[in-house]
């Protein structure tokens, strides 16, 4: 038999509707599920299950009579903490932060509140969302649940491993360079980068983007379809469109599918990793899929082109800090982001113009295929106590140059799990889109996670003690 906590978003609403099953009842699975695993694995800021029961209640009362507030009523939701929410704090990760509640909710919490979900936490994330780890000067280790040794990744650390462990269904993170995907990946998540304005955030900036975290692809076309409201408040954002984000049957036959195994710099893929992947578009091709392998769009000085333009970025956030706050940031975040200051504004167009000439290989590319797989990450999870793979602030992207182009050329991304390393550990297999073709996208994970078959082993708590 299914546990609560482990049920589908999808699953729940339809016992909602059927009364087998109510809103109080899954929130105190819930919450005594998270009483088990938090000790663990840190995944959480700002929870509060008081307010969470108090809604859970109401709209238990609600579906008693028939009436739910809306698409999402009653259904638990976590929100990354960058993400503002009205009256609670947003340190981005850092210690250096002053803890202002914010005045309002960003668009994300809007939606979800709106639609009648239950956000009863927010989770952790890395100084500034600058990492791929659970690695934070203000927030606890966060740590794998399917191995407390590893790293969840990140920068929605607690997003992955919240949606990994169980703490209900559904999980809002950010991505900039692959900060829903990597996460999404290590913890066998599915996570949508939606094209950039799909989601409206705020604030908004080049390649910042949220997107769902969730078990099933079901559960994130669901969350689609409440978070791609407009806002007004994004000028980034894209026009509304009447999606049909549940419909997810995909024809396969003759689909032009690139498969990318070699990013062309940065990390190499690990055996495990290239045979799930190579696994995955042999079964597309099967379908009668026409999958065909590409060559790499990013080039070392793509790469280094992008580690100076955000650099530079960061740094100007950074340096306007007094002496004394700046010395909280984690000293990995800190080191990386201080190169900033040794480079000229000449250096950051350049740095920035790199991203065009992505566009423009990529504009290539897609002009010839319809979708693209890759690895989501060249390795499993590493480290829990590590900031990136190989823990080294002066080259922090090696390990996202499957991930990272999607950002910059504005191009829907999803990360959903293709297999299981020898020791258990989560794999990711990416698949890409046109810009704008995010249905698309999730329409092709939805039939390879249908091939594929549920995931029925997922991690379960330490026994007390432990």
């Amino acid at each position: 038999m299914t546990e609560l906590h482990d049920l589908s978003a999808v699953e729940l609403l339809k016992q909602y509707r059927a009364k087998t099953l109510s809103p109080s009842e899954v929130f105190a699975d819930i919450e005594a599920h998270i009483a088990r695993w938090e000790p663990h694995i840190k995944a959480l800021y700002a929870y509060d299950p008081e307010n969470a029961r108090a809604e859970a209640a109401a709209s238990t009362q609600r579906w008693a009579k028939g009436a739910p507030a809306g698409p999402l009523d009653g259904v638990p939701v976590t929100v990354k903490e960058n993400i503002a929410s009205k009256g609670v704090p947003v340190p981005l990760g850092t210690a250096a932060m002053p803890l202002n509640p914010a005045a309002q909710d960003a668009p994300p919490p809007a939606r979800l509140r709106e639609a009648g979900a239950i956000i009863f936490s927010k989770t952790t994330m890395p100084d500034f969302g600058m990492t791929s780890s659970g690695v934070s000067s203000f927030h606890p280790l966060t740590r794998n649940p399917w191995d407390l040794t590893k790293n969840p990744g990140g920068s929605s650390s607690g997003a992955g491993a919240a949606g990994a462990a169980g703490y209900g269904p559904l999980h809002v993170g950010t991505d900039i360079g692959g900060s829903v995907r990597l996460p999404a990946g290590w913890c066998g998540l599915v996570g949508l980068k939606p094209s950039l304005g799909r989601i409206p955030i705020d604030p908004p900036y080049v390649a910042r983007c949220a997107g769902p975290m969730t078990r099933t692809v079901d559960d994130a076309a669901l969350m689609m379809a409440v978070l791609t409201k407009p806002d007004h408040r994004d000028g980034m954002s894209l026009p509304a469109q009447d999606i049909d984000w549940a419909n997810l049957s995909a024809g396969l036959k003759g689909k032009r599918i690139g498969l990318l195994l070699d990013a062309g710099v940065g990390m190499p893929v690990e055996p495990e990793v290239k045979a799930a992947v190579e696994a995955t578009a042999k079964w597309f091709a099967d379908q009668d899929a026409i999958v065909e392998p590409v060559a790499p769009l990013m080039t070392r000085a793509i790469m280094q082109g992008l580690d100076t333009f955000f650099r530079v970025r960061s740094w100007a956030d950074i340096e306007p800090m007094p002496v004394e706050m700046r010395a909280k940031i984690h000293p990995y975040t800190l080191t990386w982001a201080e190169g900033g200051a040794k480079l000229s504004g000449v250096d950051a167009i350049r740095g920035f113009n790199q991203t065009m000439e992505l566009r423009r290989i990529a504009a290539l590319m897609f002009g010839q295929i319809d979708y693209l797989i890759s690895p989501t990450a060249p390795l499993p999870a590493f480290a829990a106590e590590n900031c990136s793979p190989d823990n080294d602030p002066e080259r922090p992207f090696e390990h996202i140059a499957f991930t990272v182009p999607w950002n910059m050329t504005e191009q829907p991304a999803v990360s959903i799990n293709a297999a299981f390393t020898a020791s258990g550990l989560p794999i990711g297999v990416q698949i890409i889109g046109r810009r704008h073709d995010d249905h698309g996208v999730l329409k092709l994970a939805k039939a390879w996670e249908t091939a594929r078959g549920p995931i029925t082993n997922w991690p379960k708590p330490r026994a007390a003690g432990a």
